[in-house]
């Protein structure tokens, strides 16, 4: 394992395109209504990347090993969709649906990735709450950060509190460093057992992404190759933010105007 640590100034051109990812979400988020298609969402997002920001969508044409490109410039995720939805003409959001948008930005070489779910129109209460402990669940993940903790730490905290309200986390995927390389080392996995894993110390930027089942935590990739949903087709949602390790702490690096709210929990625990 190979972890990049960031200096002063990587972590400022990173809190840049982390910040335009967000931003993105800010954009995009009043468009997000029935009727919308998820391709007219993504070439909004394409489009305001490219032409407001002056930056590149990193998931458009990105093929890791074993994948054949990605064809867009978003991910979304519907319902029971987990991650890496393909956006298309076909794919209408209707009122009750859960999305989840997945942005990913490369300004001047440093990418920045965060994603946020969205429930269109009126929600059901089971697909709020969902919404809502996957949201808290990230924070109680982000909440372990400092010098000297250990990943599995966070993906402990995540567990604990996700599997506490009845819901499942999906194991197959998992946050990731990151920096020139869209996905670096170390693996950050949102399950595991406190005092394990990796060391972190400051100048460590990763992703935490927790994916929360309604059902059961299985999972199956469709045949595009990409998109992958639930195996008992229950709802699924994520939240993604990239976070630095800093000498006292952390800091969140994908935050803008319209981000959410943090958690109250959170600004207890850093006062």
């Amino acid at each position: 394992m190979t972890i990049n640590l960031k200096t002063a100034e990587d972590i400022e051109g990173m809190r840049v395109a982390c910040r335009l990812a967000s931003e993105v979400l800010d954009y995009i988020t009043p468009f997000v209504k029935p009727g919308v298609t998820t391709e007219a969402l993504d070439k909004l997002c394409h489009d305001y990347m490219v032409d407001v920001q002056q930056c590149i969508p990193a998931p458009l044409n990105y093929a890791p090993g074993g994948y054949k490109p990605y064809p867009k410039s978003i991910c979304t995720s519907i319902n029971q969709q987990v991650c890496h939805g393909i956006p298309s003409s076909d794919k209408v959001l209707k009122k009750g649906d859960i999305v989840n948008l997945d942005i990913t930005t490369i300004k001047d070489g440093w990418h920045g990735d965060t994603s946020r779910m969205f429930v269109v129109g009126e929600g059901s209460i089971a697909a709020k709450r969902l919404c809502h402990i996957t949201y808290e669940a990230m924070w109680h993940g982000i909440v372990q950060v400092k010098p000297g903790a250990r990943l599995g730490d966070i993906g402990h905290a995540i567990q604990k509190f996700a599997e506490g309200h009845g819901f499942s986390v999906v194991r197959e995927f998992c946050g990731h460093g990151i920096g020139r390389g869209f996905h670096e080392d170390p693996q950050v996995l949102h399950y595991g057992r406190p005092g394990t894993g990796e060391e972190l110390v400051p100048g460590m930027v990763f992703t935490i992404e927790p994916m929360i089942n309604a059902g059961k935590r299985d999972i199956k990739e469709l045949g595009d190759g990409w998109t992958i949903v639930t195996k008992d087709r229950s709802l699924s949602a994520q939240w993604e933010h990239t976070v630095v390790v800093t000498p006292t702490g952390y800091e969140v690096l994908t935050l803008s105007a319209g981000s959410p709210p943090v958690p109250a929990f959170v600004t207890a625990t850093a006062c």
